[in-house]
């Protein structure tokens, strides 16, 4: 049976959990403790114990839920059970250290009252402070502590199954919100036709089958880690297995440990992870595993980097990892997740182009992988089923292979709108397209990422990718990978942006050693991209600024060092 065939996401999940209910849905990874197995019986159970706490508190279809939930089961029930009442479940990065507590609470509470929220599920702790925070607004907060494993009759389930079966399947299923710095800004509004269609199309692209078991550490407000890492694997039954991020980030060997145990196949990967893996995990903690089992470890949500397929590759090789098993997707949560998918059984494909040609004349130029500034740019495969993809100009205007613009996409799986965002609605849209803001190429019928609109520098007439720069600090001596911004600032003297770089040091460097550090990246940026840093800074860890979703947040680092270093010589 096709997913297009079901009217809700509740369907499969339902008739799963009755006709075959000792199946397993969920393996959660607790920081401490043993691992939880959870049937589909059992999943459904938790679920419509949420379910009818929401409607004790009068929560029914249409209405706004939030659930402020770090990772736990708690959460995934929460969102399943207010689907169950014909709710709309939306789940909100949850606060942590790297959030201004302040901006995160002022966040929150402006797009409760903006939103309408009618319901917010929380933790005991956390309860007080969104109670006080949310005063003088219509909408309740309920502690899971609230929700008692109720004994949940079948005729209950029959009335939720029946309720659900009857809602057009165009109603709204949930929200994604788009992560910032401070937590939370657009609301991406799916329906369940958008999500059954890309769940059918992007099972097919990657042949999700019986034998699949999906690994995710991914956070679950982030679209990548919402429906790949989630609502995909629980509405198709591939069982899944799910670690905290903040987990992962702190001992990233648990993934492949998780790999070997539960003889995992699926894992969706954002390109910094890769080196993450790659240079945080001790081989004394690789010698007992076989990765064997993992059969495709997709990158995507950012910049594609060939040298981390590079070093992932030839790092986890001894241990069964293949590199046919490299594969990208380009998604966005526009268009539910998948846009495009590179084929299986085969690496990506690599593009080498002349970088000049490509930021002077706006065409990807082949060029010799060995010539002097020759650049790779990683294929995200051909769009799956249901989906298009085009290139224009800034006029709006269709542009052929190898020409460099914006993407545009449009998909059967596309959002039904932001939420009470009309002007949003009306910004992105092109004749019956999506705007993504992306720029890219296509070539041969596949697309090719080179960064974000709104993050270009023009600097003399030429296009310069933050991207590309960052890429190429990562890989200096002495810099830490990941946490390095290239950002353009005015320079009304010379009349155009001059570019400009914050890097974190890898480690407490001298001051002559910092002058060595510098002047070798200021060499590699004009040896790979012909293109000269106006500033260049070395920073002390944790002074980059990451949005909440770990990518990293350009305008926000721009204004950090026009307040600290702009005044200094």
């Amino acid at each position: 049976m096709s997913y297009r065939d079901y009217q809700s996401l509740i369907q499969p999940v339902a008739e799963r959990a009755r006709l075959d209910p000792d199946r397993l849905t969920l393996i959660f990874i607790p920081e401490d403790g043993e691992p939880q197995r959870v049937t589909a019986a059992a999943f459904y159970d938790s679920s419509a114990a949420f379910a009818h706490a929401l409607s004790g508190i009068g929560v029914g279809p249409d209405d706004l839920v939030i659930l402020v939930l770090n990772h736990s089961r708690a959460l995934l029930s929460a969102f399943w059970g207010a689907m169950l009442v014909g709710a709309v479940p939306s789940i909100f990065p949850f606060l942590t250290e790297k959030l201004d507590p302040q901006l995160y609470m002022q966040r929150v509470r402006a797009l409760v009252e903006h939103e309408g929220v009618k319901a917010v599920i929380t933790f005991p702790d956390f309860k007080e402070s969104l109670s006080a925070l949310l005063s003088g607004l219509a909408c309740r907060v309920l502690s899971i502590d609230e929700v008692s494993a109720v004994d949940v009759a079948f005729d209950f389930h029959s009335e939720l199954g029946t309720q659900n079966s009857e809602l057009s399947s165009d109603r709204i299923a949930f929200l994604q919100h788009s992560s910032g710095t401070t937590g939370l800004q657009k609301g991406v509004a799916l329906s369940h036709r958008s999500v059954l269609n890309q769940i059918d199309s992007y099972s097919r692209a990657i042949n999700l089958n019986d034998n699949d078991v999906v690994v995710s550490w991914l956070p679950l407000y982030h679209d990548m880690g919402l429906i790949a890492g989630f609502v995909m694997p629980i509405t198709a039954g591939a069982p899944l297995v799910l670690m905290s991020p903040f987990h992962w980030v702190r001992s990233p060997k648990i993934l492949f440990q998780a790999i070997h145990d539960y003889r995992g196949t699926l894992c969706w990967l954002p390109n910094f992870a890769y080196n993450h893996c790659a240079n945080a995990i001790r081989q004394r903690d690789l010698e007992s595993l076989d990765l064997s089992s993992w059969r495709m470890a997709i990158n995507c949500s950012e910049p594609v980097r060939h040298h981390s397929h590079r070093l992932f590759a030839e790092k986890f090789a001894p241990y069964g990892f293949q590199e046919s098993a490299l594969a990208v997707s380009y998604a966005m949560a526009e268009a539910t997740f998948a846009v495009t998918q590179t084929p299986l059984g085969a690496p990506p494909r690599i593009d080498w182009i002349s970088m000049a040609a490509y930021q002077a004349d706006h065409v990807a130029v082949l060029a010799q992988p060995d010539s002097p500034g020759a650049m790779p740019v990683v294929s995200c495969g051909p769009p799956i089923g249901g989906a298009e993809v085009a290139i224009v100009d800034s006029a709006g205007l269709r542009l052929p292979e190898r020409r460099h613009g914006e993407v545009i996409i449009r998909s059967d799986s596309m959002l039904s709108g932001y939420y009470k965002r009309p002007d949003l609605d009306a910004e992105a849209r092109l004749d019956g397209w999506h705007r993504t803001g992306d720029m890219g190429y296509m070539a041969d019928g596949e697309l090719y990422i080179s960064g974000r609109q709104k993050d270009l520098i023009i600097t003399g007439g030429k296009n310069v990718y933050p991207q590309d720069l960052e890429a190429i600090a990562s890989a200096a001596p002495g810099i830490y990978a990941g946490r390095a911004v290239a950002f353009g600032v005015e320079d009304e003297r010379l009349g155009t942006e001059s570019i400009v770089m914050v890097c974190e040091l890898a480690r407490d460097a001298s001051p002559d050693q910092q002058k060595a550090i510098l002047a070798e990246l200021r060499r590699r940026i004009v040896q790979q991209t012909e293109v000269t840093l106006a500033d260049a800074r070395l920073v002390a860890k944790r002074w980059v600024i990451k949005t909440s979703s770990g990518k990293i947040a350009r305008a926000d680092n721009r204004a950090k060092y026009l307040r600290e270093f702009r005044a200094q010589p």
